[in-house]
């Protein structure tokens, strides 16, 4: 079982390939792309334990050759001392401009070494392999890449399309459950910022999903990689409609920097809760009903997912010292923070007008017990 989805970019349009197995036939499927059959791959630790021999293996089935590096998993690796080590390692594999890099593993390894290619001898082809949830229906997709500064997340990076994606649901059965759940932060924003159907069906159907059910896992992956490419098509530097898909990582982002970047508080962990706060504060504003901000925290909770600033271990800054760390996001313009707010599920939209006052409440709100 397999689908297809198109990302519509003129020349630099690509495929989201989606379904089970896509593992075993790598080789055919990149081999298109090749100018001589060789690839660089780069992943983590984790996914290389698990999963490196499996890809080894489907592109020798058309003859390619690989070479693999092989990085510390976890957000700390999406930095400028790893950038460093995968470019000059591309380098000392003599990679060339017509060759192509296969991004093998989650968001960290997919931003990380989107960067690297779209720098090394001023930009050199790639390929997304996305090795978890979150990845398969976010970061693999759209050609945002990055690493971190200490100042924030994603803060230096460049706008650079893969020339394809595949997403191999069949690799999602590796994963921890936390991780799955992470990654389904991201799934659940896409029905929060514009499908309210998608949001219904995902009420209906992600626990059969987080269960295992496979063709569940599929249209999900398809949902959200169509919208993602509708949306991408329309804008694809963030001038606009894009910024909707930062529904909730205004207040995540903010929280991951109090929490360093640590295992304490995943992404999509992160995004889950700012989509819940996001609506709260669109509640407190009088945009939306209070039906909607209680129907994601019920869903979220249903879930399994972190809903709140108290559901994160250890300590955090008060409220306004969280509201000052917002001012490092990318979305600041003129001094002024950018917010997703909601009028309803499936209709967000991008605002600078949003009463600081009313975040800082609701951020105290959400941490006190």
């Amino acid at each position: 079982m397999r689908e297809t989805v198109d990302v519509q970019l003129a020349d630099r349009s690509y495929k989201i390939e989606i379904g089970t197995g896509l593992i075993d036939q790598a080789g055919a499927l990149i081999a298109p792309l090749l100018r001589r059959k060789r690839v660089a791959i780069v992943t983590d630790e984790n996914v290389g334990a698990l999963h490196l021999d499996a890809l080894l293996a489907g592109l020798s089935k058309d003859g390619i050759d690989a070479c693999s590096l092989l990085l510390p998993a976890g957000e700390a690796t999406k930095s400028w001392a790893f950038l460093e080590q995968t470019v000059e390692w591309l380098l000392d594999q003599k990679i060339e401009r017509d060759d192509v890099i296969i991004a093998f593993g989650g968001g960290v390894i997919g931003d990380l070494t989107g960067f690297a290619a779209s720098i090394l001898r001023r930009g050199v082809r790639f390929v997304q392999i996305p090795t978890s949830l979150l990845a398969q229906v976010d970061s693999s997709v759209g050609g945002k890449t990055s690493i971190n500064s200490p100042h924030g997340k994603n803060l230096v990076g460049a706008f650079y399309q893969p020339q394809l994606v595949l997403a191999d649901v069949g690799l999602l059965d590796t994963m921890t459950k936390r991780d799955f759940l992470a990654g389904y932060g991201e799934v659940v924003k896409y029905g929060m910022l514009g499908d309210a159907a998608f949001f219904s069906w995902l009420e209906q159907n992600a626990g059969a999903m987080a269960d295992g059910d496979v063709a569940k896992r599929i249209y999900a992956v398809q949902r959200c990689c169509e919208m993602k490419a509708e949306i991408v098509a329309e804008d694809e530097t963030e001038q606009g409609v894009r910024a909707l898909l930062n529904l909730g990582h205004t207040f995540c982002h903010a929280l991951e920097a109090a929490t360093g970047y640590s295992d304490r508080l995943l992404h999509g962990e992160g995004v889950a809760i700012g989509c819940a706060l996001a609506f709260e504060t669109s509640m407190r504003l009088g945009l939306c009903s209070q039906e909607d901000p209680s129907r994601v925290r019920a869903h979220l909770s249903a879930m399994g997912q972190k809903v709140d600033l108290r559901d994160i271990d250890g300590d955090l800054p008060d409220a306004a010292a969280l509201v000052d760390l917002m001012y490092q996001d990318k979305k600041v313009k003129d001094g002024k923070l950018g917010f997703i707010m909601a009028r309803g599920i499936g209709d967000a939209f991008t605002t600078r007008d949003v009463d600081l006052d009313v975040v800082r409440a609701v951020l105290k709100d959400s941490a006190d017990l």
